[in-house]
């Protein structure tokens, strides 16, 4: 079955509207980007779409009451939710290091929660 995709490139400032036709798992055609950067871009957006997730985490005993987070990796964006869920249910002692792992392999994708600040012990 042939798709088509209408994709904002936002690898640079210009913003690039491309369209991307797919058939199954490959790309017929992209139209519209100026660059080999926004080809490869609409590529994988329209083929495997992922996002980089931050959110935070409950700090018990911490000078701070919550840690900020990524993931270590971009989640795939059919998972997105299900990371979310399962950050949310997590509480972390202090003290926390900036990129200590928070929650390794989460929700089974291979992908860690990091933290992005330290968060010393009251």
């Amino acid at each position: 079955m042939t798709e088509r995709k209408d994709i904002t490139c936002i690898v640079c400032p210009i913003g690039c509207k491309m369209f991307v036709t797919t058939k199954g798992k490959k790309i017929q055609h992209i139209d519209g980007c100026k660059c080999k950067r926004g080809a490869e871009y609409a590529t994988y957006e329209a083929l495997d779409p992922r996002r980089m997730l931050t959110s935070s985490v409950i700090v018990q005993d911490g000078e701070w009451p919550l840690v900020s987070v990524k993931s270590s990796q971009p989640v795939p964006k059919e998972q997105v939710f299900t990371v979310l869920k399962e950050i949310k249910k997590i509480t972390v002692t202090a003290p926390v290091n900036l990129g200590q792992p928070i929650l390794k392999n989460v929700a089974r994708t291979g992908i860690d929660i990091v933290a992005t600040k330290t968060v010393k012990k009251r």
